[in-house]
């Protein structure tokens, strides 16, 4: 591999976010500013649960958005308010879903920085390789990298997170491992999760995983309906809009249903209640990577209560009332291990 430098450029810069390191600055700073301790757990396993220190002591694992800023921005900032870097030295891995490249593995990238309008993020060649001799990885293109926005829009936040703990000089920041996960079958996601689990028990590790929730509407196909008294359905497009409950609360339901499954730590969970509810969780497959990572580790330290992941912040773009509607959920997640 070559040693010349090789830049991902910011490519949703000046449209997804702000391409002004001033501008960028100040709405990061503002939308963290604005979760105050304490914050409490939502979904069922931690709900009413109170942490009072932020960022939550050991949550070197986080779940966020990465829409729009203007959409998913200010959800985002309850994980990453959450997320302790303190100790992350060596590494931080980030993992997203494909949304455009076929893929049915994981795919790193040749390149040697990930450009910001704050700064630019070293990449860690070394992990990457390291990563691809295990043949459940590939190379991505530059453009597909580029293409791809479930990795960029956590790049803001992740150098300004750094930055607070480790300082503003970018050279000195710990790099990153960003991984590309693909539309994975269950074993392979344990296989990349037995790969991953080392570096997940490394405290000197930390990591992002990207993801939002529900996309529902006939636009994403997706129009799943479950009322507390009825079998679940799919709404079609000449249906009237149900009123018990709206839908936009049918959609919250799925979506705690689904965040209930990935507090619950288990990965079969997860996966369980995604084939039942059919939930589009475009990153189901990175969280899912990071739960099979989670249960390896437990296996090697024998402890069954590390790894959880905590929801503390749910949002949509919309509220759905009607089937012509549509929206997308955010939900953010840390976990200590």
């Amino acid at each position: 591999m070559s040693n010349a430098p090789v830049v991902r450029q910011a490519s949703h810069a000046g449209s997804w976010y702000s391409s002004s390191k001033t501008q960028l600055d100040a709405q990061l700073e503002g939308w963290l500013s604005a979760v105050k301790p304490p914050i409490s757990g939502i979904a069922s396993q931690s709900f009413g649960q109170s942490y009072a220190e932020l960022p939550v002591p050991g949550a070197r694992v986080i779940i966020a958005p990465h829409a729009g800023y203007s959409y998913s921005g200010p959800a985002a900032a309850w994980a990453y308010q959450s997320w302790d870097v303190s100790k992350a030295s060596k590494r931080v891995f980030l993992l997203g879903p494909s949304h455009h490249h076929p893929l049915s593995k994981a795919a790193l990238s040749r390149c040697t920085h990930y450009a910001t309008p704050l700064g630019n993020l070293a990449v860690d060649r070394e992990t990457t390789s390291k990563l691809y001799e295990s043949g459940l990885f590939e190379w991505m293109s530059q453009s597909t990298d580029e293409d791809e926005h479930s990795l960029e829009m956590h790049l803001p936040y992740i150098f300004k997170m750094l930055s607070k703990s480790f300082g503003e000089d970018a050279s000195a920041l710990p790099p990153l491992v960003p991984i590309m996960v693909g539309n994975t079958s269950p074993s392979t996601e344990r296989k990349l999760g037995h790969i991953l689990a080392e570096h997940l028990a490394d405290p000197d590790n930390a990591f992002v995983i990207s993801s939002d929730f529900a996309h529902w509407g006939t636009r994403f196909r997706y129009t799943f309906y479950k009322s507390p008294s009825g079998a679940p359905a799919r709404l079609s497009s000449s249906a009237q809009a149900p009123k018990e409950p709206p839908i936009h609360e049918s959609i919250k339901a799925v979506d705690f249903e689904c965040m209930a499954a990935c507090e619950s730590g288990s990965h079969e969970s997860w996966l369980e209640a995604l084939e039942e509810t059919g939930n589009t969780v475009c990153g189901r497959h990175p969280i899912g990577v990071i739960m099979a990572a989670v249960e390896e580790v437990r296996k090697q330290r024998g402890d069954d209560s590390i790894g959880a992941f905590k929801f503390v912040q749910y949002d949509r773009s919309s509220l759905v009332h009607k089937v012509s509607d549509s929206s997308v959920s955010y939900a953010s997640a840390f976990a200590t291990i």
